[in-house]
């Protein structure tokens, strides 16, 4: 045995006891400082400290100061007990958030982010973000290009800071800057005040005193209504299988609407929120419900501060109870339309879809069986219920029964949401629009959003409905119509498909993340290697975890099926 006792260390105790040699005073990593914790608990005030509030809190931190810096996050990161590179990982996932280095210059306090989706483009952006970019400060003011904003209505459209600018122009921006006006701005909207007047809340007061859940979901069956988010999967449905599993149970509200060419629930949030909040509390008595998570994009500032203030009516008036309606906040990445990826970063996590089963209505928020739904659904569940199943199935047309809101932009005259017959085809949805725009034929349309691809004007006779357009390689989506006339090239529209598609990857499996990139570059070449294409479409089909990359092909294989000239 050694003289000091079989330490072997002179009887010191050691490097790690004495402090001295090659022991650490203090642990691995960035060190937080008391100043940056200060400032981080001062934003967070009395709020939880839980894991699922992480977005939440890097929010209040990039809004208070432009950015997240390195020692905001090291402070966060101590206040909240997590590492600092799950802090890390989570904040780089969101394009919201803006992430800086010890030694990285911050960015400008303001940033234009200009839309560069297909509409815009069609409208544009192109040169709109080459002429801020060339007449701006970069010193001063960011431009960066944004994927699209549900306003494609107004296309070109731009976010000055958290303020739309519709039909945007360069004079319009520098009168904006000018004027400091970089705020949302809400619009006259059917508060709860005017919506109690009007019978609203009414129906659920009933059903909660002595409503039949069953009944409640037959009626809504009855109505033939399905899932507005795209999937169309029959609604009523839903709520048996959530029920079938022991509570708790949870319900996530999915508001965002990220599908380029979308912008129906930012229609209906903005005019009447709370025929919406009645059908989701309809929806959360009928599974038992213990809190309803909110989730809104969050390219919708307007309709988040709409629903910030009516939320808090409904509080004052004892219609919920305070904190059961849980509102949060994306930031940023269009994967979280995706259910299952929704959940995640509800839950605080990067957006990243998990793999199924287990479905989320047995194992979904925390792990309990979660009820989802869409804005445009729960908004017709308050209808069905007050007006009975016929304000739906009472509508025929082409053999179709039922409405459908078509958020329509590109070559038309008046872009805007429509309300018609499910059985509605391109030509009836242009009609609506006021035709086609002055000087443009009609030439093309994508039917619901970039996952549909694009069919040509030739197809005009097939209802634009769930399962028609199955057959033709496409499908309806969120019915997000965009329209393309013969000024404009099937091929660019393709491409701009993809790049978005590209940027939009969760990066979380292979044939997505590497698939789009392949694609974006064998698309830019000017003619198309389609043996090549038709590979890669095949495998990323085959192979992707989830709707995005399984949809991503759509427009390659219809442009090559319908425009081969241009390829």
């Amino acid at each position: 045995m050694a003289p000091d006792g079989g330490k072997g260390d002179g009887g010191k105790g050691g490097v790690w006891k004495s402090g001295r040699g090659r022991g650490r005073n203090v642990p691995k990593g960035r060190q937080f400082e008391d100043e940056a914790l200060a400032e981080v608990r001062a934003l967070l005030g009395d709020r939880p400290r839980r894991r699922d509030l992480l977005i939440e809190h890097l929010h209040l931190i990039q809004d208070a100061h432009g950015h997240l810096s390195a020692r905001h996050l090291r402070a966060l990161a101590e206040e909240m007990n997590l590492p600092m590179a799950e802090i890390w990982e989570v904040a780089s996932f969101y394009a919201h958030f803006d992430l800086v280095r010890e030694d990285e210059t911050p960015p400008p306090a303001l940033t234009i982010r200009v839309c560069d989706s297909l509409s815009c483009e069609l409208a544009g952006a192109d040169a709109l973000a080459q002429a801020l970019a060339d007449g701006l400060d970069p010193a001063e003011i960011r431009v960066v290009r944004a994927p699209c904003m549900g306003r494609c209505d107004t296309a070109p459209v731009l976010e000055l800071g958290h303020n739309h600018i519709d039909h945007a122009t360069p004079a319009k921006v520098e009168a904006a800057i000018a004027a400091g006006d970089t705020h949302p701005h809400l619009p006259d909207y059917e508060d709860l005040a005017a919506y109690r007047a009007g019978g609203g809340y009414e129906t659920l007061k009933s059903l909660r005193a002595s409503g039949d859940w069953e009944a409640v979901q037959d009626k809504v069956l009855a109505s033939g209504l399905r899932g507005l988010g795209g999937a169309g999967f029959p609604s009523g449905k839903k709520w048996g299988f959530v029920r079938a599993n022991p509570g708790p149970r949870l319900m996530a509200v999915n508001g965002d609407e990220g599908e380029p060419g979308t912008f129906k629930d930012r229609y209906y949030l903005e005019r009447n929120p709370h025929t919406f909040l009645e059908g989701m509390l309809i929806a959360a008595w009928a599974v038992e419900a213990e809190r309803v998570y909110l989730y809104m994009r969050d390219e919708y500032p307007v309709s988040i501060e709409i629903l910030r203030r009516e939320i808090k009516a409904l509080e004052d008036e004892a219609l919920v109870d305070e904190g059961f309606i849980d509102l949060r906040r994306g930031a940023g990445a269009y994967i979280c339309g995706e259910e299952s990826a929704m959940i995640e970063s509800i839950e605080g996590k990067r957006g990243l879809p998990r793999h199924r089963p287990p479905y989320v209505a047995q194992v979904g928020i925390f792990d309990r069986p979660t009820l989802v739904h869409n804005i445009e659904t729960l908004y017709w569940v308050a209808r069905v219920c007050r007006e009975g199943p016929e304000v739906l199935s009472g509508t025929e047309k082409n053999g179709r029964k039922g409405l459908r809101s078509y958020s329509v932009s590109g070559r038309v005259a008046k872009p805007g949401v429509y309300l018609l017959p499910a059985g509605s085809t391109i030509r009836d949805v242009i009609d609506a629009a006021g035709g086609m725009a002055e000087g443009h034929a009609f030439k093309a349309y994508q039917p619901g959003g970039p996952s549909s691809g694009l069919l040509p004007a030739s197809i005009d006779d097939v209802p634009l409905d769930f399962d028609t357009l199955q057959p033709l390689g496409s499908f309806i989506g969120s019915a997000a119509v965009v329209v393309l006339s013969d000024k404009d090239s099937a091929k660019a529209a393709a491409l701009n498909m993809l790049k978005f598609f590209e940027k939009e990857s969760c990066g979380q499996c292979t044939p997505c993340r590497v698939g789009c990139e392949k694609a974006v570059k064998l698309m830019q070449a000017e003619r198309w290697d389609r043996g090549l294409l038709e590979e890669l479409a095949q495998a990323m089909a085959d192979a992707s975890i989830c709707g995005l990359g399984q949809a991503a092909p759509n427009p390659i294989r219809l442009t090559m099926t319908h425009f081969p000239d241009e390829i």
